[in-house]
């Protein structure tokens, strides 16, 4: 599932954007879309600021009222934000200052449906390699893309969450144990430890009944009776993995 965006300040150029997404999405049936539409960009920076809302793909016009759509992106940018980002606009004057800001493509109106086909196929491609690998959170009120295999456990601290990094780094999030295990659910190589703990089997270098010792010096004490399923989980990891090689 995919959300994407689509921000214009003339209704009808929505009706374009979001027909010629419902098209592609008829021929293309492995996809799913989750459509947004906005007329106000500052409204569409507001609901990134105070309600995480985390998109996949923006298609942005870029003469919008009050600020170009450029300044706007470079906003998003400052916030962390790294999705997707193609800008729909009658000029090519601003083409330089949009792959400045990271954007993916430049299609100037009116959109052909083959140009506008061509360049879904390609990044949702991307986005379909990428998600596999990374999750969103908010961490200091900015979203971080962060890579999945990077994460070596989460621990409950309290009120907050830690998340500890391979480099040795952590990040402190206000989110619940059972929320960020639902984020990272979809990706077999993490696993339950009790209540506290979300661990990522690749990063476990041995266990025993008592304790996992981690690749980054650290120990997690198993609670009473989880040895024997988490013993299954970490040699079904890895046994799995040896079948696809």
């Amino acid at each position: 599932m995919y959300r994407i965006t689509i921000c214009d300040d003339e209704p009808g150029e929505l009706d374009k954007a979001e027909d010629l997404l419902r098209r592609y999405q008829k021929r293309h049936e492995e996809y799913r879309f989750v459509i947004d539409r906005f007329t106000d960009a500052e409204e569409l920076v507001k609901r990134m600021k105070k309600e995480d809302y985390v998109t996949d793909l923006i298609f942005m016009d870029i003469y919008m009222p009050g600020r170009l759509g450029i300044d706007i992106v470079r906003e998003m940018r400052d916030m962390g934000n790294v999705c997707r980002i193609i800008f729909l606009t009658t000029s090519k004057d601003f083409a330089l200052d949009a792959f400045q800001v990271d954007a993916d493509q430049y299609l100037v109106k009116p959109v052909q449906e083959k140009d506008f086909f061509l360049i879904l196929d390609k990044l949702l491609s991307n986005l379909e390699r990428e998600q596999k690998k990374y999750v969103c959170l908010r961490i200091d009120n900015k979203i971080h893309r962060i890579e999945v295999h990077d994460i070596v456990f989460c621990e409950a601290q309290k009120k907050r969450q830690c998340i500890w990094m391979a480099d040795g780094s952590q990040y402190l999030i206000r989110m619940t144990m059972a929320k960020i295990y639902e984020k990272l659910s979809d990706f077999p190589e993490f696993v339950r430890v009790g209540v506290s703990y979300a661990v990522n089997l690749e990063h476990v270098e041995s266990l025993n009944a008592r304790e996992l010792n981690m690749d980054n010096g650290k120990r997690i004490y198993l609670p009473r009776g989880s040895y024997a399923s988490l013993r299954e989980s970490y040699f079904g990891f890895y046994c799995e993995e040896g079948e696809d090689v």
